[in-house]
């Protein structure tokens, strides 16, 4: 009988521990210039699947932020993404959105470009560029 107090506690840890660091939850900061207007999530999920084009979408490398953001941002995951993007390029009514290798490349990307919108992790936010929308 008491045995089982321990164990559940310890199961537990060691479920946790086996977890890995990027599978956590991680906040996501959509970003874009200091004066740029701020946008609703439906409208980051229209700029991103390709259905607006009042913002340049920058994108991160293929990862689990990327992967987050496009769950939370558009509920999809980035193949179904991609084949929208595909289709869009094929008909010629679009670029898909320019990736950039880090967070600190798509600030200097959000600052340099009044109309673009990017997302970064928001540990990595700074007062250079303004988060117009935060995604768990």
């Amino acid at each position: 009988m008491h045995l089982g107090r321990w164990l559940r506690p310890a199961f537990l840890l060691v479920s946790i521990a086996m977890v890995p660091a990027g599978a956590m939850a991680q906040r996501i900061a959509v970003i874009t210039s200091p004066g740029a207007a701020p946008v609703s999530r439906a409208q980051l999920a229209k700029i991103y699947l390709g259905r607006s084009l009042e913002r340049r979408p920058l994108d991160l490398p293929e990862g689990i932020l990327r992967t987050n953001f496009y769950k939370a941002a558009t509920d999809s995951d980035p193949a179904q993404v991609r084949a929208a993007w595909a289709r869009i390029m094929f008909t010629g009514r679009g670029e898909p959105p320019r990736e950039l290798p880090n967070a600190a490349a798509v600030k200097k990307a959000v600052i340099a470009d009044g109309n673009a919108i990017g997302y970064i992790e928001a540990d990595a936010l700074d007062t250079s560029v303004r988060a117009v929308l935060f995604l768990p």
